[in-house]
Parts: structure tokens; sequence; C-alpha cells
């Protein structure tokens, strides 16, 4: 063993190294004389149930070891770093997102699609955070072709398509990202408090004041966010353009 792989061996074994996200979608599985004591989609399924339970911040291969009942080392065979088992979960949950069938409406095809995405962030509510990293594992690949393939049956293509999928999936992510944290922040004294800073001041924030900005709204999250993303779809909707 050379130097180079006595480097990559301590940091593999010893969880040293942080790992580069998406890097585990691009080097080969190991492969095994008989059958592995642990398998890459069990320690995939409690990573995801530690991340469920306790969230990114939390999650280490050593307390993913204790959480599947194995020896650190039994989890190195499968995956290197906490980066590799932050990709695959992703990608996990991604699988959570049912394939609507293809219509001949691309925006029923489309919203199908965001709604399934919106709703799988929302029950892992670690997930919306970490969608900045590459993303190249079969289930988000995937949802991502049938998204980009229903934007071109409506007309986009070059730019316009990378523009409104990147403007759909940062509505979705944004979203969710906003609603999650929310819900696990939320002080109703602290809600209270800047609702009426804001009412406070009506002449400077009229519009605010009016619509009820961060007061008890009348209307759900799930409401707000079909009607924007109904705003969003009709205002790419290639009639219009």
């Amino acid at each position: 063993m050379d130097a180079t792989d006595s480097r990559s061996a301590a940091g593999g074994r010893g969880g040293r190294t942080s790992g580069t996200p998406g890097a585990v979608w691009l080097r080969e599985p190991r492969r095994y004389r008989n059958s592995p004591p642990l398998t890459r989609d069990r320690i995939v399924e409690g990573a995801v149930e530690l991340l469920d339970g306790e969230g990114t911040d939390r999650l280490t291969m050593r307390r993913l070891a204790e959480h599947l009942g194995v020896g650190a080392t039994t989890v190195y065979w499968h995956v290197t770093t906490k980066e590799d088992v932050l990709d695959l979960a992703l990608d996990h949950i991604f699988g959570e997102v049912a394939l609507p069938q293809v219509s001949e409406d691309w925006r029923t095809d489309t919203c199908g699609l965001i709604h399934g995405w919106r709703a799988a962030m929302l029950r892992h509510p670690w997930a919306p955070g970490l969608l900045g990293r590459p993303m190249l594992g079969p289930n988000v690949l995937a949802r991502t072709e049938f998204l980009q393939s229903a934007l071109a049956r409506a007309g986009f293509s070059g730019v316009e398509l990378a523009a409104a999928t990147h403007g759909l999936a940062n509505y979705v992510i944004g979203s969710a990202l906003t609603e999650t944290t929310w819900r696990r922040t939320d002080d109703p004294d602290a809600r209270h408090g800047a609702r009426r800073h804001i009412e406070d001041s009506p002449a400077t924030y009229p519009t605010l004041v009016a619509s009820g900005h961060l007061g008890d709204q009348a209307w759900s999250d799930d409401e707000l966010f079909t009607r924007g993303l109904d705003t969003m779809l009709a205002g790419l909707d290639p009639a219009r353009r």
C-alpha cells in the first residue's frame, strides 16, 4: 500500500475525511466473495431513520453503526464517508415521489411531480437543506428527467427549459425549507410580537397589515403552495410567451 492508499484507508475507516458530496455515485461499489453481513440498502434505511429523528448534525458514522447494531468497520465496507450516506439517503427519499402517469397536459404532470416532491421533503425535514449538493442518484435523475420532459412537451428548450426547471425546483425546495424550519422553531409569543410590530406601523407597511402578514392566516400552507405553483405555471404557459 502506498502513501495515497494509506491516507485513503485512514480516512475511510477512521472517518477523518468528510468526503465530497456526490462522489458516491462516481465510484464502483465494492464486490464481495460471500454475502455481506449488512447491505447498503439497510444502511440507507437506518440513516433515514436517524435523520428523521435527529437531523443531519447528529448523524455520524459511529452513531449510524450503533443504530444498526454493527461495528463501524462493517458500515465502512459499504460507504466511505458521511457525505456518501447523505447522498444515498436523499436519493432514497426521492424514490418515495411517485412518477405520475404521463398525460396530455404538461401542467398536470408537472403539478403531480412537484406536489409529491414537496410531500416527501415535509416528511423528511432534514432534506431541503441538503439539496444544493450534486444530485446524481437514479431516483433524483429519473424525476428530473420526468419534469424536464413535461416542460419540453410544453415547448421549452435550451435556456428556457433550464430556467423553468430551475425556477420550479427552487420554488418547491424553498417552500419546503421555509415550512420545515418554521415548524421546528415556531414560537407563538414571537409570532405575536412580530405581528404587533407590523400592525403598529400601518403607514409604513399598509399592504402587510392588510394581508395579515405573520398573523394567523386563513389560508393553509398547502393552499398557499398550490396557489403559488398555479401562478408559476400560468406564467410559464407557452401561450403567454
